[in-house]
């Protein structure tokens, strides 16, 4: 029986870059090699799209880009191609692709971006398409679809460019509807750069002009002092929920290019909490997932209040997949190791796609 062709593409131009090296290299040698041929495509922090012949470790320690078997490689968007167009010496060759696995995190990649592209031509993929990836990485449409499921959420502002020429008066709103401290995240952001706790008018103002640096939408949400738990949700029609897990250590502020540190790091699984609260997080995680219209397997982070209020704080549709990450280590704890998680999840994507396309 032929291999099933399975493509990771992985690097890309968001802060990110780093993590994603770290996740494809760790889901590159979970693939099993009996049952799937892998291409490597990965994209540089200026966004050349590279296919990479070459060892899993050069990804790992981040010299793939030097390899000299490098080729430039094309998505095609060609429906009649499904693959990857390879450029060498002036010759381009189609590469037949059966299934991607996109393992890239932040803007142009987790937001929707790479999935559209994908779905223009029809070819499979891990994860959640391209209106949910970018309802998820967009915290202003998330907050939007969960309100109106009635998934609740810390009390949240939205600040466009259009207010930019009026921003003081919009502050002196926000300060006045949140209180202090408030915490200033850019809209769109796969990571911790450019959010701010702001305690006082003038940390604020400061704070939003930071976040705008970052993106060109800014939410302001009402602090909340609380527990921070995890939940892993996977599948497509019936998708289900890991235990609940906590992590411990909630002032550590998370630096995107520090691969070798991860909030996985710091997690207890299971939680510290009564069955039935867990049981009811487990449920609204699942919850989440339909509302926004995941699919595969996504991250859900929940804020506990001290008052025991629960609160969805984010959802990440593309969760890094090192070892020591919480997605894996949620699933791990489920019974599902790494080897057989990235099986399931092209396994599955495949069959997707069967009604998709």
């Amino acid at each position: 029986m032929a291999k099933i062709k399975a493509a990771v593409i992985f690097g890309g131009t968001a802060q990110e870059h780093e993590l994603s090296l770290a996740s494809a290299a760790e889901v590159i040698r979970n693939i099993p090699t009996d049952k799937y041929e892998i291409t490597c495509i990965g994209i540089t922090k200026k966004g050349r799209w590279l296919f990479f012949p070459g060892d899993v470790e050069e990804i790992t320690d981040g010299s793939w880009e030097m390899n000299p078997d490098n080729a430039s490689a094309i998505l095609s968007p060609d429906p009649l191609h499904r693959g990857i167009v390879v450029i060498e010496d002036g010759e381009a060759t189609v590469r037949r692709i059966d299934v991607v696995f996109p393992v890239l995190q932040g803007k142009k990649g987790a937001d929707g971006t790479i999935q559209a592209l994908l779905d223009m031509s029809c070819i499979p993929y891990v994860g959640s398409g391209h209106l949910a990836a970018a309802s998820c990485m967009d915290k202003s449409h998330t907050h939007m679809v969960l309100d109106d499921y009635g998934i609740a959420t810390a009390d949240w502002k939205l600040i466009t460019q259009r207010d930019i020429n009026n921003i003081d008066g919009r502050c002196e709103e926000i300060a006045k509807d949140l209180g202090f401290p408030v915490v200033i995240k850019p809209a769109n952001s796969g990571c911790s750069a450019g959010t701010t706790i702001a305690n006082a008018p003038d940390e604020l103002n400061a704070a939003v002009k930071v976040a705008f640096s970052n993106d060109n939408k800014v939410l302001a949400e009402r602090y909340v002092k609380a527990r921070k738990l995890e939940v892993a949700v996977f599948g497509y029609d019936s998708p289900f929920s890991s235990n609940v897990g906590e992590i411990l250590s909630v002032g550590k502020k998370y630096d995107p290019t520090e691969v070798k540190k991860s909030s996985g790091n710091d997690l207890q699984v299971p939680a510290d909490l009564p069955e039935d609260l867990a049981s009811h997080i487990r449920d609204t995680a699942i919850k989440t997932f339909k509302a926004l219209g995941c699919k595969g397997y996504a991250r859900i982070d929940f804020l506990l209040s001290e008052d025991g209020q629960l609160l969805l704080n984010k959802i990440g549709t593309c969760p890094g997949l090192r070892q020591n990450s919480v997605f894996p280590k949620l699933m791990s704890q489920f019974g599902i190791d790494m080897p057989e998680l990235v099986d399931m999840l092209l396994e599955q994507a495949l069959e997707n796609s069967e009604r998709a396309y």
